[in-house]
């Protein structure tokens, strides 16, 4: 289907041909479940809310389905390509990608980082063909998400993600990505539906947990809609929703963010136990960790899951306060 910006997007029939050409078969270990339907794409790309000076990171690309619904909006919102490069560009760009080594300094406006090689190496070539004024604006990477930091992606910063996640790994990219990409200031993810409400969940709920209030530490997460399992090939068990999230300051604490995660994952190792048994084994005894906790302004006796990520700091901060003979 043509579009305003020129491009053509993915739709089921295109997967399978790219799909039973390159003899890809999606497999459960990496979470591969390609998306069919423009819509749903387009849907991503117009929740990311692209602006003319953002650099987007898309993790997870696969056969490019999102990828090419986020040049339409990026074209759409005013993001200028780069210029028409010449012959040897073209062909780098094709060939297996890497680390950027800096030497392309056109004006990249999506970043796509890509952990299968052979997905990765036909990605240049689906942008190429179906989006063939602004593939220029696109730069592609063989990298695990999980492993991503500034110094592998290179400039420009990404400041938006936009990414159809792996089940099995959603919450931990999400959280490597904001610790080790500052500029990254907002994002959209789709995430299995169970994993989304845990995103997203807040002090109180049932399934606030450890996701919920690492990712707290760095953003404010609502969900934006649920998406049928029918959308995607193959189709997994579950369905999907989406999340969106927003960047804001770290909460104001003395302690590192390592130290506040620490007793996160305390707490709800042992969900159902009080706070105090929970963190016994972090504060070194029950009657050391209730001592805490009472320095801290937390009732011994609640649970985990009735902290906010400010709780578990003023936690972590009570401990650097101990005297020294209790340390």
């Amino acid at each position: 289907m043509n579009t305003p910006a020129g491009v053509r997007l993915l739709g089921a029939g295109d997967i399978r041909d790219i799909a039973g050409r390159l003899g890809v078969r999606p497999t459960k270990k990496l979470g591969q479940n390609f998306v069919i339907e423009p819509g749903s794409v387009r849907q991503i790309a117009a929740l990311a809310k692209i602006r003319p000076d953002d650099v987007v990171l898309e993790v997870g690309p696969g056969l490019g389905s999102l990828t090419l619904a986020l040049v339409e909006a990026a074209a759409r919102r005013g993001a200028q390509p780069a210029p028409t490069r010449s012959r040897e560009t073209a062909r780098r760009r094709e060939a297996p990608p890497g680390p950027s080594d800096g030497s392309d300094d056109g004006p990249v406006r999506l970043v796509a980082v890509e952990i299968d090689p052979v997905l990765a190496a036909e990605l240049p070539k689906t942008i190429a063909d179906r989006a063939p004024g602004l593939a220029d604006g696109v730069r592609v990477l063989a990298a695990d998400a999980l492993a991503l930091s500034e110094r592998e992606l290179g400039e420009p910063r990404p400041t938006v993600l936009a990414a159809n996640l792996p089940y099995n790994v959603a919450v931990p990219v999400v959280l490597n990505l904001l610790a080790a990409l500052p500029s990254l200031q907002r994002g959209v993810v789709m995430v299995q539906a169970e994993v989304a409400d845990r995103m997203c969940a807040g002090p109180g709920s049932r399934v606030y947990g450890v996701p919920s209030a690492k990712l707290a530490w760095y953003a404010d997460a609502r969900s934006a809609g649920t998406v049928p399992r029918s959308v995607f090939w193959p189709a997994p068990n579950v369905d999907s929703k989406l999340v969106v999230f927003t960047r804001h300051d770290r909460p104001a604490t003395t302690v590192s963010r390592e130290e506040v995660f620490a007793v996160i994952d305390a707490a709800f190792s042992q969900r159902r136990k009080t706070l105090r048994a929970a963190l016994a084994g972090w504060a070194g005894s029950a009657a050391e960790a209730e001592r805490l906790l009472r320095a801290a302004g937390v009732d011994p006796g609640a649970r985990g899951e009735t902290l906010a990520v400010t709780d578990f700091a003023r936690v972590a901060e009570a401990r650097h306060q101990a005297p020294a003979d209790t340390k």
